[in-house]
């Protein structure tokens, strides 16, 4: 009964010993794991900070962009009164000479109311010229503006997809 009463002492002594180790394994493990926990959450929180940085860099560059391309619009906008200015300035001269035309007309003979008609015709060939030319530079400006419409799209439709791939990689690693 003694060496039985020793065995069992030995081997609840054992035991005792036994988890005693596994206790400091499991803080350790514990350990380990908040250790490693916080290095996630630091690595995280750099790759976030990272991320910010970029996004507002490319916000950045998209408002500067943006920006330089309202300028060019402004310069278009502004040639073309410039330009419908001078049209209508020149409508108005050739509208004056009409009538000083159509006032010589009335004062000179026969032969010189065919050559005022020759003149009109040429004047007014001029203006519907003058016309379509303005017409045209009108349907050149309003392309232009187009273009430059869709190539803003287009560029804000890939900025939008590349922080939509970073949000959602960012997202990735944070649910990791």
């Amino acid at each position: 009964m003694a060496d039985e009463t020793l065995a069992l002492q030995r081997e609840v002594r054992d035991l005792q010993a036994a988890i005693a180790s596994m206790r400091e394994q499991l803080e350790l493990a514990r350990a380990d794991r908040e250790v490693a926990v916080l290095h996630a959450n630091s690595e995280s929180k750099a790759e976030i900070a990272q991320l910010r940085a970029a996004a507002a860099a490319l916000r950045d560059e998209l408002e500067r962009v943006h920006g330089a391309q309202e300028d060019l619009l402004r310069e278009a906008r502004s040639e073309a009164q410039d330009e419908i200015r001078q049209l209508r300035a020149a409508a108005a001269a050739l509208r004056e000479q009409l009538e000083i035309e159509r006032a010589d007309r009335e004062r000179a003979v026969q032969s010189a109311v065919k050559a005022a008609h020759d003149e009109i015709a040429q004047l007014r060939a001029t203006a519907a010229a003058l016309r379509e030319s303005l017409e045209h530079a009108g349907a050149e400006r309003d392309a232009a503006v187009t273009r430059a419409r869709t190539d803003d799209r287009a560029e804000i439709g890939q900025l939008q997809s590349t922080v939509r791939a970073l949000r959602e990689r960012v997202e990735a690693r944070a649910a990791s």
